[in-house]
């Protein structure tokens, strides 16, 4: 899968994993951040439903806590994560 096609997976992945119905994936910009004001304002719970899903969809792991603030900083930083550590 390329990048584009990752950054598109992502997006619909958070709508559906995250019960973000109503909220189009376009509607999501690849650099808007995740969490916090002026982003989607997604919580701690809606954290680790994403540790879940990138280790389960795409057979990632975010162990370390301080570089998961970095990795879901947004959706291109989360596809950036991914790809450099696929297995």
């Amino acid at each position: 899968m390329d990048r584009d096609a990752l950054v598109s997976d992502i997006k619909k992945k958070l709508v559906s994993a995250l019960n973000l119905q109503g909220m189009p994936e376009d509607s999501i910009g690849s650099d808007t951040p995740l969490f916090g004001d002026g982003g989607l304002g997604l919580d701690s719970v809606d954290a680790l439903e994403l540790v879940v899903m990138v280790e389960n969809e795409y057979g990632v792991s975010v162990g370390d806590k301080d570089a998961a603030s970095a990795v879901f900083a947004s959706v291109n930083a989360l596809a950036d994560y991914i790809i450099a550590n696929r297995k």
